[in-house]
């Protein structure tokens, strides 16, 4: 007598997961995390950790690197911006909190997280003349690059064949 091949398909048999429950759970827990984070990307560690990942855009021109960082929902007093030798570092610490009182019931929500990132410069900076701006829930720094780094970039051309 032949076996039928859908009770291990489906996650039937005995001991086996049904994998519908399983993708089911991890959507359930990957949007759950994400209300939860009032739209911050997910940390970068797994779930629960408490570290928040912000969206960071680096470009470059000749004369310097600007560096933007997206922070919705955290105060400019809550944003740390330092630099070590060649490595650039954002902090800080995104709270909110909600609250809605109506005739029969009463909301209160808080959100809490750290967010940290840290990028290695590829060259030197001028320390004293960098330029931190917060607006509209936006970071922008403006590192200007020294003039030894200015001196070692070297335009190449790129031909076709």
């Amino acid at each position: 007598m032949a076996h039928s091949l859908l009770p291990k398909l489906w996650g039937h048999e005995k001991g086996v997961a049904d994998p519908f429950t399983n993708l089911q759970r991890e959507i359930d827990r990957v949007f759950d995390q994400f209300h939860r984070q009032d739209a911050w990307p997910l940390p970068a560690s797994g779930p629960g950790n408490g570290k928040l990942v912000p969206r960071i855009n680096v470009s470059e021109t000749e004369t310097e690197i600007e560096v933007t960082a997206e922070l919705p929902g955290v105060e400019d007093k809550e944003i740390d911006v330092s630099l070590t030798d060649d490595l650039l570092s954002i902090r800080g610490e995104k709270k909110s909190e909600s609250e809605k009182q109506e005739k029969d019931y009463r909301l209160v929500e808080r959100s809490y997280g750290a967010f940290e990132r840290t990028m290695r410069l590829p060259f030197e900076v001028e320390a004293d003349k960098i330029d931190a701006t917060f607006k509209n829930g936006v970071l922008t720094v403006k590192l200007p690059k020294s003039h030894a780094a200015k001196g070692k970039t070297q335009k190449i051309s790129v031909t076709s064949q």
